[in-house]
């Protein structure tokens, strides 16, 4: 029904298509462990842009994150996007758990805090995990992600 009011105009996310990164091959797998549902989104627009990845997967907590990496014939992602605050489990304690998975479940797994904390006690304790190979602010943009590329998977690009 129609009461004679103008439909307000909605704010889009207006991001701009690029060519995708000449790569050898692609990623199978990221793994998104956030449970902010707009960061999810907006890192799934970005890395379905790039097309650097066959498979964007999303897990809510760390809790999810573990279920989801110890299921039986599951192929292990190549990054895993970790946000620090989050409920049930949180990205520290995942940390804590991912130590203790058998070296199938790890295989090359990079992991890269993605968080929206520039607390400097978080960027030393992360620094202290050796399963942690970044720590980044959100969001994550295509330049981040590049990078990242080229430090972790020279062979793909």
């Amino acid at each position: 029904m129609n009461l004679g009011r103008e439909k307000e105009p909605h704010l889009f996310l207006q991001y701009q298509k690029t060519k995708r990164q000449d790569m050898k091959r692609k990623l199978n797998c990221i793994l998104l462990v956030d449970d902010d549902p707009d960061d999810n989104m907006f890192h799934q627009i970005i890395l379905e842009e790039m097309d650097i990845v066959d498979k964007i997967d999303i897990v809510v907590n760390g809790l999810e994150a573990i279920a989801y990496l110890k299921k039986e014939n599951q192929t292990p992602p190549e990054f895993i996007f970790l946000d620090i605050n989050m409920p049930k489990m949180n990205g520290w304690e995942f940390l804590e758990q991912y130590k203790h998975l058998d070296a199938k479940q790890k295989a090359r797994v990079v992991i890269v805090i993605l968080t929206t904390s520039a607390n400097p006690d978080d960027i030393k304790k992360a620094k202290q995990i050796q399963e942690v190979t970044g720590f980044e602010t959100k969001p994550l943009s295509k330049e981040m992600m590049t990078e990242l590329l080229k430090e972790h998977f020279q062979d793909y690009l």
